[in-house]
């Protein structure tokens, strides 16, 4: 594409209606940085129209302001479907005043009307209690994108493109965002585009010279080296530089038709012509003051154009009379009484660019994506669970079973296209290499003859950074897809963050009506910590869950399915469910298939209950003691133990509980999931010994049980920072959660029990004593250990 094309010019009346647009947004995010009252300035400012304690951003918003108001030019003259990703940080007064301006706030809070009224509840409610925070956020229409936390905005804007190929997502990229690792590898994401089923994405990185207190590296790089940076990131780019808002206007409208018509060319080449080679994408640099049109100078100190106007440039207008003046002055400078009539509607030149209905960014279904949500086709587990003659009778790849209900899944929506996997460069590394007989691994880049299972058009999607999986999949789900995060369970805590904000935005979405339920962020987390005994003890980190129990308990839910038909049912359920982030823990090594189907399901929609055929109990009194466990290999070390149990100890009674859901642990006022007293007592005993192996760090399960009643008799065994690269039953003996130290701890702690069974205790220690010798000779686990499969 040439850089010479000149788009037709804007008129002056166009550009007097674009000014007057960005005028009123500009005023209006001055308004609510400053003002409680007065809002149209009918009379002189005085310090009790000011807010007694000012908070917001307003370096950047002039900056949004601009591309707002230039994209409801090109969205309506050329009818495109189009959304925004605002990616500074704090850019809230922009979004909610251009919101406001085009009707969209208001349809969405009436009580906010386009009025003088509303005008004034716009203003007070800006960073004030009770009222919206200071960021882009769930509460602002058009957002699928939360401002507080910087680096992730690109990485969105692709999730929101991809599968929609009618949609434009343009994504504001702040020069400070832009200095953070995630959103430097997030310019990678034009190699993963498919401009035939995909949308596209147009960046626009902002460079107003500043962050909080210090200048920026992209905006100190010289023109040309900053040029080369980002067309070797693959972008076409152009630029948009000045201070006089007319030139600016003039040169901003030209670089937007000029980058929509190259993006329409590029795709009318790949989906009419069959042109296969990967777009220079264009993009948009736009290189403006901070702080624009904002005091140049407060207290003789520069302000507009410097890391001054980050924040309230003005910070004392209540009790300085020469701050309350430049306020007024520059308020009035936009000349309000233009852009409003006298009861505070916007003028129709002011609205004279705004799209109508749907088009319009607050209003896009794009950034409500329950809209647009359909239900998942999830096939028959019959057609996918594996057959279980009796328990322990064979074994399986649970997450290589669980790959062919994905790939049934990725099937059932080849036309439909609205389910999607991402993971770091792990798809069949995690056994779930099925997926490639429905689609392959989208890659736009360069292909060699070696290569396997890359397509244009595929819906697998690997990177090696989590950070783009993590933001390419909310993006996709926020705009009303579906999806599945696989990942090596160490490394999920990279998007630990990312995670975090997630839970935040799906639990105040759930408390706005207007938003609908999106699909659930699932996480498979395998290649776990029990079974990275050949990597080493780099990859043994179980504290992802740790971290995801400590969120909000409405949106939360954890899953340690022990088997495959479990992990069938687990998943079946993820898939299916909105509004929740789920984590499913399971392995991908062969493990002994416990459960049929049907007992699976009722297993794990009970969460947790006790394998009858697993224990010793008779039913005619409690149990002796009581081996619980949550996690594939501790289920198998525990259902090992039992076995040793009934062997030397026959007259033991044991009750064997597994636990899927690990939020049943909780009491039930602390978790929708929790058990109540009663049954958590029923199913552990309220004095009973109750030995636990648990799949991560111990001390979890003791967070979440410690107000039961029997919590003094809980003991938990798991994960102690113990590993490196050794045999898999080294690793559970070096963290004592194997076989034998659980035999050893059942004796410890039933009363009276270690007396009589000393024999038995010091054979259990003598058999871990040996195992250290037998695999530094062999280098393999004891034959008792490898051979073993369940015989009770």
């Amino acid at each position: 594409m040439s850089d010479t094309h000149t788009p037709p010019a804007l008129s002056d009346q166009e550009l007097a209606a674009l000014d007057a647009h960005w005028r009123a947004a500009n005023y209006l995010a001055v308004g609510q940085i400053y003002l409680m009252a007065n809002p149209l300035l009918t009379r002189p400012l005085t310090p009790e129209d000011i807010k007694p304690r000012l908070l917001g951003h307003w370096g950047t918003s002039p900056g949004l302001n601009l591309v707002h108001t230039h994209l409801n030019r090109v969205v309506k003259d050329r009818g495109i479907e189009a959304l925004c990703v605002w990616g500074p940080g704090h850019g809230g007064p922009a979004v909610l005043a251009n919101a406001w301006l085009e009707g969209s706030y208001s349809e969405t809070y009436p009580d906010v009307p386009r009025t003088t009224e509303g005008m004034g509840r716009l203003f007070k409610q800006f960073s004030f209690p009770g009222g919206v925070p200071s960021h882009v956020a769930p509460e602002t229409p058009g957002s699928i994108h939360e401002g507080g936390e910087l680096g992730y905005a690109l990485t969105h804007a692709y999730g929101a493109a991809f599968d929609h190929p009618g949609l434009l997502v343009t994504c504001v990229v702040g020069d400070g965002e832009a200095e953070t690792g995630p959103l430097a590898a997030s310019w990678h994401s034009d190699k993963f585009l498919d401009p035939v089923h995909d949308g596209a994405v147009l960046p626009v990185l902002h460079l107003n010279g500043y962050k909080i207190a210090n200048p920026t590296v992209l905006a100190r790089l010289p023109e040309e080296e900053l040029d080369q940076l980002l067309r070797g990131y693959g972008h076409d780019p152009l630029y948009v530089t000045g201070d006089d808002p007319a030139t600016v206007h003039r040169a901003m409208a030209g670089a937007m038709d000029t980058a929509v018509e190259r993006i329409t060319a590029y795709q009318r080449a790949a989906r009419e012509d069959g042109v296969t080679e990967r777009p220079r994408w264009p993009m948009i640099v736009l290189r403006t003051p901070k702080g624009w049109t904002g005091p140049k100078e407060v207290d003789g100190l520069p302000v507009e154009g410097t890391w001054r106007s980050h924040q309230v440039p003005l910070s004392g207008v209540r009790d300085n009379p020469e701050h309350l003046r430049q306020l007024e002055a520059w308020l009035r400078s936009y000349r309000p009484e233009e852009l409003f009539d006298a009861d505070g509607r916007p003028t129709e030149q002011v609205l004279a660019c705004v799209p109508e209905g749907t088009a319009r960014l607050g209003s896009t279904p794009y950034a409500n994506g329950g809209l647009l949500l359909r239900d998942l086709p999830v096939p028959p587990l019959e057609d996918h669970a594996v057959r279980v003659d009796r328990p322990g009778s064979a074994s399986h790849s649970p997450t290589q079973v669980l790959g062919g209900l994905l790939e049934g899944v990725m099937a059932a929506t080849a036309e439909r296209r609205d389910f999607r996997v991402v993971g770091p460069d792990e798809t069949a590394s995690n056994r779930l290499q099925a997926l490639y007989r429905a689609t392959g691994k989208a890659w736009q880049a360069q292909t060699l003859p070696t290569d396997e299972h890359l397509a244009r058009d595929g819906r697998v999607m690997e990177v090696l950074s989590e950070h783009l999986c993590q933001g390419w999949l909310e993006g996709y789900l926020l705009t009303g897809r579906h999806g599945l995060f696989s990942s090596y369970e160490a490394f999920a805590h990279i998007v630990d963050s990312m995670v975090n904000q997630h839970i935040k935005w799906l639990r105040t979405s759930r408390r706005l009506p207007w938003r609908l339920p999106i699909a659930s962020l699932n996480y498979l987390l395998t290649s776990h910590v029990w079974r990275q005994d050949h990597n080493g003890f780099s990859h043994q980190d179980p504290g992802f869950v740790d971290h995801i129990l400590n969120k909000s308990p409405e949106v939360v839910r954890v899953y340690l399915p022990p088997d495959a038909n479990t992990l069938l049912s687990v998943a079946d359920h993820a898939l299916r469910s909105r509004d929740y982030v789920n984590v499913i823990v399971a392995g991908k090594q062969p493990t002994f298939d416990w459960l049929t189907l049907e007992e699976a399901r009722a297993h794990c929609a009970r969460g947790a209950g006790a394998w009858e055929w697993a224990g010793t109990e008779d039913g005619s009194r409690e149990p002796d003691v009581v081996l619980g466990c949550a996690g594939d290999v501790p289920t198998q070390e525990v259902l090992a133990a039992a076995d040793l149990l009934r062997r030397h100890l026959p007259e033991l009674a044991v009750r064997v509980v597994n636990v899927v859901d690990i939020a049943r642990m909780l009491p039930h006022e602390e978790h929708p999931h929790g058990m109540p007293d009663s049954e958590y007592d029923a199913l552990f005993t309220r004095d009973k010994p109750v030995i636990f192996a648990y799949h991560g760090y111990p001390w979890l399960i003791h967070r979440l049980a410690y107000r039961r009643a029997g919590h003094a008799n809980l003991h938990v065994r798991g994960y102690k920072e113990e590993g490196t690269t050794t045999t898999p039953f080294d690793m559970v003996l070096r963290n004592d959660l194997d076989r034998y130290r659980l035999v050893m701890d059942v004796i410890d702690r039933v009363p009276g029990l270690g007396v009589r069974a000393v024999a038995v205790r010091q054979a259990m220690a003598d058999v871990r004593t040996r195992h250290h010798a037998w695999i530094r000779e062999h280098g393999v686990d004891l034959p008792e250990v490898e051979e073993w499969s369940w015989s009770g």
